[in-house]
């Protein structure tokens, strides 16, 4: 990745489902003022995404409302309403804000973005989580490889912040 601790998040769009509509949201806007929790993995319906990286943070959701953080949010390479779909499959609610980035411009701003092209998935997101204060990242977690969920669970970042 070649955002650091300290940095500020790129003025990047990612869309969100509102109301059934697909919804552009400015990432450095909707940042703004406010402590976030931002968890990027390469694709939802993804094996180690479903079975542990979103559900780790709808756990673990009170915990962080708990230590002063605004909104979580789960980026991934697919589209708003794909988001959608696995958030409802999850029990998100409104607990955890499902963003899509399809056409990868946050991911790779950030340089997240990683080829699995050899597995059938094409370019995707590394899995990474950051801490975000007023639009300044002051921690950062990304995994080596996008089949590992350690120092980017939540259950592992909870202690950071």
């Amino acid at each position: 990745m070649k955002l650091k601790e300290n940095e500020n998040l790129p003025s990047e769009d990612i869309f969100v489902l509102e109301k059934g509509e697909p919804t552009k949201k400015n990432i450095t806007e909707y940042t703004k003022g406010k402590k976030v929790i931002i968890f990027g993995l390469p694709g939802a319906y993804t094996s180690v995404c479903s079975a542990k990286h979103l559900p780790g943070y709808v756990k673990n959701i009170d915990a962080f409302k708990n230590k002063g953080i605004d909104h979580v949010i789960c980026i991934s390479v697919n589209d708003p309403f794909v988001m959608s779909a696995w958030g409802k499959e999850h029990n998100v609610g409104d607990k955890i804000v499902m963003a899509g980035d399809p056409f990868l411009t946050f991911t790779k701003s950030i340089g997240a973005d990683v080829d699995k092209s050899a597995r059938g998935l094409g370019i995707r997101s590394n899995r990474y989580t950051m801490l975000v204060e007023d639009g300044q990242i002051t921690k950062l977690q990304e995994e080596e490889d996008t089949g590992a969920c350690e120092i980017s669970a939540a259950e592992n970042f909870l202690d950071l912040v």
